[in-house]
């Protein structure tokens, strides 16, 4: 089930762990990157996840472009840090008269969104652009009635120059949707494991302290950021998203990924006992495993900021 209610509180994580770093090197290519994304090694890993985020909260993925406050539908749309695509498919949907500039700096990535766009028929309307946001130079973009960037103005280095530069992007009159998660999805119950309970927040909170050091924005209020930019901030909403428990293969599937992901983020910082209990869970043909739990589900929070070029 997915909520929408006003916010109380800053976002604090990034998107689901598989939203990951930029790369730093600023090219583009035709036809043809949270978002900047993960480093090529590890594309397919983060496809998967991405792909699987895609599916899992698509409902509330739908919310979020429903509730925008758009005063005449925009025929040119840029995604930044487009990942696999699941922000590109929902505006395509909801705009069915607009086209999309998706930005990502992972050439992996474009090619997973260009084979999604294909399979529904909506590829002349999607131009992939391979691109660094934080290069100095940003390839021509057009002028677009809405810029859509959900889970990866936290990962730039200055999100303060991104902002200037999408207010000079925008059409006059236009809208800027930032969003962003409010934690890392949790899967299980906070009693859960029986073994070592408590386990999932304790992954969370060594996550914490390094994204503390390594992405000093991530929890910001973009608010006040986007008014210091010369936006108009016109609404803010967060979605909760509460799914499960489900034995769903989707969701099973997430939950695995996602927990092997904060696995390898914070195991330098659990104890043996903690690690032998991911472990255990991350087994999935063990006893232990998440496809044999009952008590897998989905819980989070994204906040969505609308801001437009007056």
């Amino acid at each position: 089930m997915t909520h929408a209610h006003p916010r109380s509180a800053h976002t604090d994580h990034e998107p689901t762990g598989p939203h990951g770093d930029t790369a730093h090197t600023a090219h583009t290519h035709e036809p043809h990157t949270h978002e900047p994304h993960a480093h090529e090694p590890h594309a397919h890993d983060q496809a998967e996840i991405l792909d699987l985020d895609a599916e899992v909260l698509a409902e509330h993925t739908a919310s979020v472009t429903a509730w925008l406050p758009v005063t005449d539908a925009p025929r040119h749309i840029v995604d930044l840090g487009c990942g696999t695509g699941a922000g590109t498919l929902a505006l395509l949907d909801r705009f069915p008269g607009a086209r999309v500039t998706a930005v990502d700096t992972s050439p992996a990535h474009l090619e997973r969104l260009r084979e999604k766009a294909a399979a529904i028929g909506a590829a002349e309307r999607v131009r992939l652009v391979h691109a660094d946001l934080d290069a100095p130079q940003w390839p021509a973009l057009g002028t677009p009635g809405l810029v859509w960037a959900s889970a990866s103005l936290h990962h730039l280095a200055d999100p303060g120059r991104t902002l200037a530069r999408v207010r000079e992007l925008l059409a006059p009159g236009g809208l800027f949707a930032v969003v962003e998660l409010a934690g890392f999805p949790r899967f299980l119950p906070p009693d859960a494991p029986a073994e070592a309970p408590g386990l999932e927040e304790r992954c969370h909170a060594a996550l914490d302290r390094h994204h503390a050091r390594e992405l000093p924005h991530r929890g910001a209020d973009w608010g006040p950021l986007l008014t210091a930019a010369g936006f108009t901030v016109e609404g803010e909403r967060t979605v909760a998203v509460d799914i499960g428990p489900s034995r769903d293969e989707t969701v099973v599937r997430y939950a695995l990924q996602g927990l092997r992901r904060l696995r390898d983020g914070a195991a330098t910082a659990l104890t043996a006992g903690d690690l032998a209990a991911l472990d255990a869970l991350l087994d999935a043909d063990g006893p232990r495993g998440i496809p044999g739990r009952g008590d897998v589900g989905v819980r989070t929070e994204r906040t969505v900021w609308a801001a437009r070029r007056t």
